[in-house]
């Protein structure tokens, strides 16, 4: 037990009341303290006597709240776990009369969830003093009345209960009256006065006195009042009711005007003294302003909104007097009964938003309390949520329900929740409400970058600038902020032997692809980067996808002619028997190109001619023929300067020389010496004295040699020299050998170069070419050009050679006895 000393300021008086920890079961805990208390005032700890840990009260969030829309009238010390006064109470303003003053606040905590009922008992303070409803009692009393006649006087009212309300009443000394002090029903205290002595109204026509009304407070109240008497006539009859209590029941929500009873009272008297009329008696201004009480007739009405919820019961003083002024008094007692006039109210007490979306089922979302301020049955609810949502209702302590998590959650498919909440109580009719609670999804880096593409390509043309952009990559991560936010990088590798990052580069930010330099069809046709997504989650996620990278060939290569020397410095020179007709094969211009596609397309033309009109080239072969049958007027030297064009767009071209002799013999040739600009060089004059030395030497050998050749020129379409010397094939670079068929020779078509002799009157006819076939398009050459001394073979080249006519004749010869002969056979041929 708690003793406390408090002080009333409003009244100046000092008195010592008790806090009572009355008893505490089953959760619940009772406090006792005196009304008036200043805000902050500890009641008790209710920390200590629910045993709850202190340190625990902060984060489990204790609070003191109240059902419905009643005030909260105390708090709770998060720190200490005392009870504290919230604001000043007025236990006349809550309970008015009655005798115990109770009021009812919950303590809630939460994590886990705990609910404890604090009963709080308000005790009366003497904080009000006695008072009468007028400032003047006039009584009229015949003279007639006997000694020891009663006259009922109004009672003194006072808001406090108990000892505190009216415990006295005092009369002020005079000769005719006493004072008799009554106890009513409800143990209210009432006076009468009784006549000790006869009044003489020719004496004395007025009697006046003050009475005083002193309650049992300490220090007592008291309160004052004139009793003024009238000396009339006698009038010896006071009304009597037929009811001493009356008592009757009351919807709620009874319209205004609605008859709530009518009370009756009687007057034995005749005339003016047995006219009765009714009055209220003392009342609170509450009942005041919902009931009226017709004087006449003694109907009691409603005059406002009748509310269950606010009051359950409602007692009345009914004042009947005569016309003398005698009275009596009855009392009316209402009570109201409930209707489910009020719906369900939802309070959210927690909500946890945002919820991460990983969040396991069971997890607890938020508390919700469910309030009906009706009664019984109009009182219990049942509450729900719409389908079709992970999340569900639990009810936990009595009209308390925890949210919580039902199924996976997934922000990427819903980022957030308005969950509604019903309530439906089991009135007739039943009353429902609703509540829509917005609960956001938070973001869980549980999305890896994708991308758009499951392989991305890239066509890029060589000869390219640095920096240009060759294609983006796009991935997208549907989660949220730095979660969905991508980077991107190239994965540390090799591409040709060098790393990745020295052929591109990647904006982390756009995914855009850039060329770090200039590429080269020719070197490397298409190679393959990884390129890496990541997010900016902790931790990070990661995807790959492929870039092909694809370079496409450009003109960048002109033709190269490989027969004959495209530099002027050939020593060879085609003879051209008298006897060929039109039509007939009597050379071949090879070239080839190092780009491929239609930029190896070659094409060749005769550009300029000793003799118009006599001989024609093939525009895709290169084979030069004879255009019409020679005559007499043409020239024995003849020179073709031929153009080869490539198919690129602009056009790239090459020019040589063909140097051709129209002979059948080489007695026949005059002095060759002025055959091209090139003939009375140095190596020319080294060659000729060579020939002389070896024809001197060996002239016995040659004949021998021409006889045989000769024989060989009629059993094969070649030429074959005994002795002679093959030089390797192996000058040409190796992109002519290409596997995959983009040269402009097919790798079938082989050429040998041989060394022969010969003298000024040999005559040699070579074989013509069996080939058949049709060489591919493509190309691929080093763009250097090879003089035809150091030319040994071909292969994988693409231009189409056509079919040599089998009647066409090549015939090589020297300037002198001996000089290097060429001569072209198929390899497939032996």
């Amino acid at each position: 037990m708690r003793v406390k000393c408090i002080s009333v300021v409003g009244f100046g008086l000092s008195f010592c009341s008790f806090v009572i920890l009355v008893h505490r079961t089953f959760g619940d805990v009772s406090y006792s303290f005196p009304e008036e208390m200043k805000s902050g005032s500890v009641v008790g700890n209710v920390a200590k006597d629910l045993g709850l840990d202190v340190k625990a009260l902060f984060a489990r969030k204790a609070r003191v709240d109240a059902e419905g829309k009643r005030k909260r009238y105390c708090n709770i010390n998060q720190n200490t776990g005392e009870l504290i006064v919230a604001e000043r109470i007025d236990r006349e303003a809550l309970c008015g009369k009655k005798p115990s003053c109770v009021i009812t606040q919950e303590l809630v905590l939460e994590n886990p969830l705990e609910l404890h009922k604090v009963i709080l008992n308000i005790e009366d303070v003497n904080d009000n003093s006695p008072r009468f409803e007028t400032d003047v009692i006039g009584i009229e009393i015949a003279e007639s009345t006997s000694k020891g006649a009663i006259f009922l006087l109004d009672e003194a009212v006072d808001a406090d209960i108990g000892k505190n309300s009216v415990q006295l009443y005092s009369l002020q000394t005079n000769a005719h009256f006493a004072l008799n002090i009554q106890s009513n029903m409800d143990g209210g205290k009432y006076s009468e006065l009784v006549l000790q002595k006869e009044l003489d109204r020719e004496k004395q026509q007025k009697v006046t006195f003050v009475l005083t009304a002193i309650d049992g407070g300490t220090p007592p109240r008291s309160g004052s009042v004139v009793i003024d008497v009238t000396v009339l006539d006698a009038n010896d009859n006071a009304p009597v009711f037929s009811q001493s209590v009356y008592k009757v029941s009351l919807p709620e929500n009874s319209p205004v005007g609605t008859v709530v009873i009518t009370v009756s009272a009687s007057d034995a008297d005749e005339g003016q003294n047995g006219k009765v009329t009714y009055a209220l008696g003392h009342v609170s201004e509450r009942v005041d302003e919902l009931f009226s009480l017709d004087g006449d007739n003694g109907k009691i009405a409603v005059k406002g909104s009748i509310d269950f919820e606010e009051d359950t019961s409602f007692e009345l003083k009914i004042l009947a007097t005569d016309g003398s002024g005698l009275k009596s008094y009855c009392k009316v007692v209402i009570d109201i009964t409930d209707v489910n006039d009020n719906a369900p109210v939802i309070v959210l007490k927690s909500l946890k938003s945002p919820l991460p979306e990983n969040a396991q089922p069971g997890t607890q979302v938020g508390i919700i309390n469910v309030q009906d301020r009706d009664s019984e049955n109009n009182q219990q609810v049942h509450c729900s949520i719409q389908q079709n949502i992970p999340f569900q209702f639990v009810l936990s302590i009595k009209n308390y329900y925890s949210l919580e998590v039902a199924g996976e959650l997934d922000r990427e498919v819903v980022p957030d929740y308005n969950i509604t909440i019903t309530a439906t109580d089991e009135g007739s009719p039943p009353l429902s409400s609703s509540k829509t609670i917005y609960l956001s999804i938070a973001d869980v880096n549980d999305n890896a970058p994708a991308f758009q593409e499951h392989i991305y390509s890239a066509h890029v043309k060589e000869n390219n600038k640095p920096g240009s952009a060759v294609c983006t990559v796009a991935a997208t991560d549907p989660d949220w902020r730095q979660n969905g936010t991508v980077v991107y990088s190239l994965f540390p590798s090799d591409v040709n032997g060098a790393p990745v990052t020295s052929f591109l580069s990647i904006n982390g930010d756009t995914g855009v692809i850039h060329a770090v330099r200039s590429f080269d069809y020719e070197q490397f046709k298409s190679f393959k980067v990884l390129v890496l997504a990541r997010d900016n989650g902790s931790p990070p996620l990661r995807s790959n996808v492929t870039v092909s990278v694809f370079i496409m060939d450009e003109n960048d290569n002109s033709p190269q002619i490989l027969y004959p020397s495209p530099d002027g410095n050939s020593f060879m020179t085609e003879m051209v028997p008298k006897t060929l007709q039109a039509g007939s094969l009597v050379s071949k211009v090879i070239a080839v190109d190092a780009d491929c596609g239609q930029n190896a397309w070659l094409s060749y033309h005769i550009l300029k001619a000793t003799d118009q009109g006599l001989f024609t080239i093939g525009v895709h072969s290169g084979e030069i023929k004879m255009q019409r049958d020679l005559s007499e007027s043409d020239n024995m030297k003849q020179n073709l300067v031929v153009s080869v064009r490539d198919n690129g767009q602009p056009s790239l071209s090459a020019t040589c020389i063909m140097y051709l002799i129209i002979s059948d013999n080489l007695a026949e040739v005059p002095e060759l010496k002025d055959m091209s600009h090139d003939e009375s060089n140095t190596r020319l004059t080294f060659y000729l004295v060579v020939a002389l030395v070896s024809v001197s030497t060996f002239f016995l050998v040659f004949i021998i040699i021409i006889m045989a050749v000769r024989f060989c020129r009629k059993r094969k379409p070649r030429l074959m020299f005994d002795g002679a010397v093959t030089i390797p094939s192996t000058y040409l670079p190796p992109n002519y050998a290409d596997v995959e068929g983009t040269g402009t020779l097919h790798s079938n078509f082989n050429y040998d170069a041989y060394l022969t002799a010969g003298s000024r009157t040999s005559d040699f006819k070579f074989v013509t070419s069996y080939n058949e076939e049709t060489l591919p398009a493509d190309v691929t050459m080093n763009k250097s050009q090879t003089p035809i001394s150091d030319f040994v073979g071909l292969r994988n080249a693409t231009n189409d050679v056509q079919r040599l006519s089998d009647s066409a004749v090549f015939t090589h010869f020297t300037f002198l006895s001996y000089i290097p002969v060429l001569a072209f056979r198929h390899k497939d041929a032996g």
